[in-house]
């Protein structure tokens, strides 16, 4: 690795990590909001509901994420006669597919509340608001946190799949600057790098999470 040219070509790669943080935060800020009303429906009493909940999660799960990503970027404009941005598109689309995977991440957490915990919610006269807000919400959090932060963490590395439609992340900036000086190895293994040092606090932050829950 030549560490000199890396530092010559740090803004650009500063640049690109901006990128990927910003494609992160927007996805996830999608995938929280959708996540949390795909599951309503899918605990709902609405047969309706349920089944769209379903079909939504099936189809955002089952289908390659990088489908989803070329056909928002390239479809859309044709049928909608608009310009969309690939830095958009791909936001909008990674939070789509993650609304599916985290809400099967909350449903999961709500169904581990004790029964009883609910039955007692209700035996004390607690309405359907106070009911999820004071008694069941709260336990449930507790129980999704570090799979929530375990996601996360994929989904930082899932953004790697914009550069395929000419988003600038820090992927796509390493493999111009590599093409620019022919110096591939220098770029690739330093993006690792960037990529391992932002990746792993959190993953041992998850873990560390993981194992206070367990104890309380």
């Amino acid at each position: 690795m030549d560490v000199d040219l890396i530092l010559r070509n740090s803004g650009a790669l500063f640049d690109g990590v901006k990128v990927t943080l910003a494609i992160t935060l927007i996805g996830v800020l999608i995938a929280l909001v959708g996540g949390g009303l795909i599951c309503a429906m899918r605990l709902s009493t609405s047969a309706v509901l349920r089944a769209f909940a379903r079909c939504y999660i099936l189809f955002f799960r089952i289908t390659p994420e990088v489908i989803l990503i070329f056909w928002a970027y390239y479809c859309i404009p044709l049928i909608f006669g608009t310009t969309v941005s690939g830095f958009w598109s791909g936001s909008v689309v990674l939070g789509l597919i993650g609304a599916a995977y985290l809400a099967e991440i909350f449903r999961a957490g709500i169904a581990a509340v004790p029964r009883g915990q609910k039955e007692a919610a209700e035996a004390l006269g607690l309405g359907v608001f106070p009911k999820w807000s004071i008694v069941i919400l709260p336990q449930a959090l507790k129980l999704v946190i570090a799979p929530l932060v375990n996601y996360f963490t994929e989904f930082l590395k899932g953004t790697t799949l914009l550069s395929a439609i000419g988003v600038m992340d820090l992927s796509l900036q390493a493999y111009l600057l590599g093409g620019q000086t022919f110096q591939y190895v220098t770029f690739l293994s330093a993006i690792a790098i960037i990529y391992f040092a932002i990746i792993f606090p959190v993953t041992l932050y998850a873990r560390r999470l993981e194992r206070r829950l367990a104890k309380r």
